[in-house]
């Protein structure tokens, strides 16, 4: 039998897509000419609401990677499994970016055969499909998850047979360890890494240049997903202890973060100051990842339409993810000619849901039809056909016993 589905995860996946949709909604509109400060102000702070998205993404599939297959392993049929449901989506989406973006420009006709060379960087370092650099980086941690899993039984093994107040100060160690390390890591990066790529040659220069790709610097919200995933239960006690705590951190981290993208900003707004590879974002997203987790445990039983929506959306969020960011580009397609003037924020909040609705709809219409899994990463069901077969075996079951009677 296979492992209880933890209902939470989906509901937090779901939460993470939609911060993810107004991120990419915000940007679109917050670095228009036209854009007036109060609304640069306002989509700021709602940005700095959304920063869990995409680490809570790597949480996740970090919880389900370790929840599932954190015993003993085949390696070549798990990487098999993982690049027909996530590396062949990123392929098909990505040719569908491409060409979005070039073929209707007449320099594509002219210059198709340099264009089309282009497209094969894509696979590798994803351009026009901005948001797919993620399928790279989470395939890193699907080649080296054997590695990870073997030091996730070891470490296991060494645990269980303590007392629980000491697996508890183990587990303990082991996050402030890695959140120590992580955070001189972001340190390096943030700080000392921009000024290495003018000393060190190629292929550093690139390495250092996209290092926001490597599995690596997300490395932390690997490690709670394994200790999440090994004992759900006391994870969410912590959780749901620290609701006080972690929304306090997260309150003054998101006041910090705010004044230091108007104060570093000029006439407009630079949100990259508040990267994911920057020690006070990182502060913030682990706090409001805890506060959101804790808060979706006190509301199970409660709220039932709310949380099954956000299931719902979690289901389907994979498949909103590849298309979101194309069906923005159509939005902004008829929205970049016009003048908002103070009306940005209204735009991005009708853009935010348009996007949200239509990417939920395409993922949920694909997954639909037959070859879904190379579409959006889920797998038909078929349960009507499974019930129609077992109805037919139960007749001609019938039919053989009433043979065998005669």
């Amino acid at each position: 039998m296979g492992k209880p589905r933890i209902a939470e995860w989906t509901q937090l996946r779901g939460l993470a897509f939609l911060a993810i949709v107004m991120q990419h909604s915000i940007a679109e509109y917050i670095y228009r000419a036209d854009i007036e400060p109060a609304d640069s102000i306002i989509l700021t702070m709602i940005y700095h609401l959304t920063r869990f998205g995409t680490p809570t993404f790597v949480f996740l599939s970090a919880v389900l990677m370790f929840y599932n297959h954190g015993g003993k392993l085949h390696y070549w049929r798990f990487i098999r499994k993982r690049f027909e449901d996530v590396y062949v989506p990123f392929l098909i989406w990505t040719v569908v970016y491409w060409l979005y973006v070039r073929v209707f420009t007449p320099a594509f006709w002219q210059n198709g055969w340099q264009d089309w060379c282009s497209l094969l960087r894509e696979f590798f370092v994803p351009q026009t499909g901005y948001q797919l650099w993620f399928i790279i980086m989470i395939i890193q941690f699907y080649i080296f998850f054997p590695v990870m899993a073997a030091l996730y039984r070891f470490v296991r093994a060494r645990l269980e047979p303590l007392h629980e107040r000491s697996r508890d100060r183990y587990a303990f160690a082991i996050i402030a360890s890695a959140g120590l390390f992580y955070i001189a890591l972001l340190y390096l990066s943030y700080h000392v890494m921009g000024s290495w790529t003018a000393k060190l040659g190629s292929p550093w220069t690139e390495l250092i240049q996209y290092r926001s790709y490597s599995f690596v610097m997300y490395g932390f919200y690997f490690v709670i997903g394994a200790v999440c995933a090994a004992d759900t239960d006391k994870w969410r006690m912590w959780c749901t202890r620290l609701l006080p705590w972690s929304g306090l951190v997260f309150l003054g981290m998101y006041f910090r973060l705010g004044y230091d993208v108007i104060r570093g900003s000029g006439e407009v707004v630079n949100l990259n100051i508040s990267t994911y590879l920057k020690p006070s974002t990182f502060l913030i997203i682990v706090a409001q990842l805890l506060l959101l987790y804790g808060l979706l445990i006190i509301m199970q039983g409660r709220s039932q339409v709310f949380l099954r929506l956000l299931a719902w959306i979690g289901k389907y969020s994979f498949g909103g993810y590849l298309v979101h960011a194309l069906l923005i580009y159509v939005i902004a397609y008829f929205t970049r000619p016009m003048i908002l003037g103070g009306r940005h924020v209204s735009y991005t909040l009708l853009t935010f849901m348009l996007t949200v609705v239509a990417a939920l709809g395409v993922s949920y219409a694909l997954s639909r039809l037959p070859g879904s899994r190379w579409t959006v990463g889920n797998r038909r069901r078929k349960q009507q056909v499974s019930l129609e077969e077992m109805d037919y075996r139960g007749k001609e079951a019938v039919w053989l016993n009433a043979d065998m009677r005669r």
